[in-house]
């Protein structure tokens, strides 16, 4: 059978039952559409969070306080609340580790902060001069904490741009104005520029102050939340990350590190756990979507089926002729196929329109990447090979004389 004899008998086939042939295909749209847009969701989070965590510094190495993951424990007890780091431990790494380019610690807490009468609950973040540097805190107006600021435990305050907008409005001038955190008055001297985020991880909704004003007025005692080190390249991290660790054990009298009361992470570990996570999320939502992949599958099999019984005169017939086996299985697995393809390229329509909604209306990060397309397009051909490889061989082997006879 020539290749244009086939497409034409395919065509007409699916043709003459357009309801059947139509709610078949839709079962390949919704299962293709459904697995694009999980997987655009899924990868659009990933690549979202891989910015964020790039956002917050370059060669970033982070030490936190509170005893890491022990023999027999589930979870780090006390990381990032703790009490066992101090201004003296940021000044050591500074002193003593060369290829720490700059070193800031950082106190920081969330407080109800007004203005004007409004108010808002942020993080209020303090630190050195240097955070500018490591944390990549560019400013738009006005200017950042200095180290007279730090000395003085001057009451000043460098905003966010969504604290500026909670605060004051949109497009307002807040430099020169006075802010009250916990309570306690603040000028503001700076606004930074925009980085984005969202939730808790929204690096815009910050308000950063000098650490020895924060520690003597809101936070009440010598100790620092985090300590963050800026490496001087890439190449140097995972050195400077084990000189850190070995200093701090020596300065805090530990020899286990196992029992360190401290944590050492780089930004490319970090990077990586957050990639793995958001990888197994989108695995799961592609493989959920996929069950009606399998449902669409099942329903191209059940309608070939139906065709072949439908059509067994038609087969006998062809047979009795000199139509040959290997062209009647040809012609059945090419209507499969034709369903699914067409379910296919509607469907990858279908996906792109839900990823592309979710993204402007609903505010979710989407990704459609080339790769889910091919995998699209695989599929659908793999399901019509499969699905329909059953039913086509069935009509292939009707006997002529028999299907003749069939009424």
């Amino acid at each position: 059978m020539k290749i244009k004899d086939l497409f034409e008998e395919t065509y007409f086939a699916l043709s003459i039952n357009k309801a059947r042939s139509g709610l078949t295909i839709l079962g390949i749209v919704i299962g293709i559409g459904s697995v694009i847009a999980m997987v655009a969701i899924g990868q659009g989070a990933q690549s979202s969070i891989e910015s964020n965590i790039q956002s917050i510094g370059s060669n970033l190495i982070m030490v936190m306080p509170g005893q890491q993951k022990g023999v027999g424990m589930n979870v780090s007890s006390g990381r990032g609340s703790a009490k066992t780091l101090t201004i003296d431990d940021a000044d050591a790494i500074a002193e003593e580790i060369p290829m720490a380019s700059a070193v800031a610690p950082d106190s920081s807490s969330r407080y109800q902060v007004t203005a004007k009468g409004k108010n808002t609950n942020t993080q209020a973040v303090g630190t050195v001069p240097a955070y500018g540097i490591v944390r990549n805190i560019e400013i738009e107006t006005g200017s950042f904490i200095t180290n007279s600021h730090v000395k003085s435990n001057s009451k000043v305050a460098v905003l966010g741009p969504t604290t500026v907008e909670d605060l004051f409005g949109t497009n307002a001038n807040p430099i020169g104005q006075s802010i009250r955190i916990n309570k306690i008055e603040f000028k503001v001297i700076g606004v930074t520029k925009a980085k984005g985020g969202s939730g808790m991880s929204n690096q815009d909704d910050m308000i950063f102050i000098p650490i020895t004003t924060a520690q003597r007025f809101l936070t009440g005692g010598d100790y620092v939340s985090t300590i963050s080190i800026q490496a001087k390249d890439q190449e140097s991290m995972t050195s400077v990350q084990e000189q850190v660790t070995t200093l701090l054990l020596q300065r805090h009298n530990i020899s286990d590190p196992n029992s360190a009361d401290f944590s050492v992470m780089n930004q490319s570990d970090i990077v990586a756990a957050a990639s793995s996570v958001t990888g197994i999320f989108t695995i799961l939502l592609a493989s959920i979507a996929g069950i009606s992949l399998l449902v669409g599958g099942i329903g191209i099999m059940n309608m070939m089926l139906t065709n072949v019984t439908e059509r067994t005169r038609e087969i006998g017939l062809r047979k009795a002729i000199g139509g040959k086996s290997k062209d009647i299985s040809m012609q059945f697995l090419a209507e499969a196929i034709m369903l699914t393809f067409l379910g296919g390229f509607f469907g990858i329509i279908l996906g792109w329109l839900i990823a592309t909604i979710a993204s402007k209306f609903a505010n979710i990060a989407t990704e459609i990447s080339l790769s889910s397309i091919v995998m699209a397009f695989g599929v659908s051909a793999a399901i019509g090979i499969i699905f329909g490889y059953y039913p086509a061989k069935r009509a292939s082997k009707l006997n002529p004389i028999e299907a003749l006879r069939y009424e």
